[in-house]
């Protein structure tokens, strides 16, 4: 499924917390980074907070590589540890149980996932990757535990057809996209899911998931000689491999559309955006810091206080730009009364244009700069998210100062740069809007 989100960064509760956090940890989050004898690329963050690492060995293997086969990359992550060299799935929880260790798989547009969060005291340590290296290099694949999978994901589709906001927001996603991979859900669809074979996920596997197309990320109270020892051991036994071709480039929208999907609900899920920004785009903190005030600032935004507090006509409205590899989408949302829909869409409209065109205040930027660099330390209150965030900088293969320098970056910003850039980039003639609700 995917997460509409960006970045929202969380209230700061205790100034001396902050101070004190920000004195212990740019010092510990300086990234070292180098590759495996396989090639593999590996990002190591030593902490010594607690005696923990948290682990995760990344591949470009998201739905994005679906091709045609909708889920199947989202099926393939989730049988990893249904069953893996001589350990079935209760083999594999039980061992990591043993050592007080959580393992997890993931797939998302743009990638899929390992995880490992393990104690460092080498026995209890030395298992737990042990595990993961089996889970990486030989899974099984075994028909019975396909099907399992395969039946709960399909469960879970039919499941997706009830809501609203996810049909609003599939729907969404395929004005913005059409025919290009990131079109469709990262789950699949009933029809597509069910047509995959254990096969598929055979040659899903074979194809993706390769030493050359790895990247290892470790963060924990460990030595650089145990973190390079810990990324060789894992990625040992991948075949060599090759990195995929690089993703097409998003399509350019050429006119605005409208769509509605007729649904038993007393809410009509209204969506209305375009692409928008990725990774390196030049204009990421200007769109960052632009959209804080529009509508990613939460109670703070400009949607929320026209569409909320002046209109009450929707408990929340806000926006965001969602950044991928290519360019991710540029949505403004709300939900609202049946019977208001039209309404809340016009003020949701006219807040949009009113920013494009009017650009913001240097009161605004500064709140919105204070609100944005006071809270991002706060980000990081454990190695978990820390491992999170470097990962996007070596998936995405950002600047390894990214963590360092972001206030700075934040604080550069103009109210200039802000107006520019939306008027670039937010073309109102292209606007999809998409509305799933009961007509009245």
């Amino acid at each position: 499924m995917r997460l509409i989100h960006f970045l929202k960064p969380k209230k700061v509760i205790f100034f001396i917390a902050v101070i004190l956090f920000n004195q212990n940890t740019w010092a510990a989050a300086t990234i070292e980074h180098w590759q495996t004898a396989k090639g593999s690329r590996v990002y190591f963050v030593p902490t010594d907070s607690l005696p923990m690492a948290d682990i995760q060995v990344v591949f470009d293997a998201g739905s994005a590589r679906d091709g045609t086969q909708f889920g199947l990359s989202a099926l393939t992550a989730g049988l990893l540890d249904s069953g893996a060299g001589k350990w079935n799935a209760e083999d594999i929880a039980q061992r990591f149980e043993s050592v007080g260790a959580n393992f997890g798989a993931s797939s998302s547009m743009d990638s899929a996932s390992v995880t490992l969060r393990t104690l460092t005291e080498k026995p209890l340590f030395d298992k737990a990757i042990d595990t993961m290296r089996v889970i990486l290099s030989e899974p099984r694949f075994a028909k019975a535990d396909f099907q399992r999978e395969k039946s709960r994901t399909l469960a879970g589709l039919k499941q997706r057809e009830e809501s609203p906001g996810e049909q609003a927001n599939l729907l969404f996603y395929k004005a913005i996209y059409g025919d290009h991979p990131y079109a469709h859900p990262t789950s699949g669809n009933l029809d597509t899911v069910e047509k995959l074979t254990v096969k598929d996920s055979e040659k899903f596997y074979k194809t993706y998931y390769n030493a050359s197309n790895a990247i290892v990320v470790i963060v924990g109270n460990l030595s650089k000689n145990q973190a390079e020892q810990t990324a060789e051991n894992l990625v040992s036994a991948l075949p060599q491999g090759q990195k995929p071709s690089p993703l097409s480039d998003v399509p350019a929208l050429t006119h605005a559309t409208t769509q509605h999907i007729e649904f038993p609900s007393t809410q009509t899920h209204v969506l209305v955006g375009l692409k928008g920004t990725y990774r390196k785009d030049p204009d990421y903190f200007s769109l960052y810091v632009g959209n804080h005030i529009l509508g990613g600032g939460s109670l703070v935004s400009k949607l929320f206080d026209e569409v909320r507090e002046k209109r009450g006509l929707a408990y929340s409205a806000s926006s965001a730009f969602v950044p991928f590899l290519k360019e991710g989408v540029f949505v403004a949302s709300l939900q609202t009364r049946n019977d208001q829909t039209q309404q809340a869409l016009a003020v949701l409209n006219q807040t949009v244009a009113d920013f494009i065109e009017k650009g913001v205040s240097e009161t605004e930027l500064t709140a919105a700069k204070n609100n944005i660099v006071g809270g991002f330390p706060m980000r990081f209150d454990t190695n978990k998210e820390l491992a999170n965030y470097v990962t996007m900088i070596g998936f995405y293969e950002m600047p390894l100062d990214y963590l360092d320098t972001f206030q700075d970056n934040i604080q550069k910003i103009t109210a200039t740069d802000i107006a520019d850039a939306f008027k670039r980039r937010v073309n109102l003639a292209n606007l999809q809007t998409v509305t799933v609700g009961k007509t009245k």
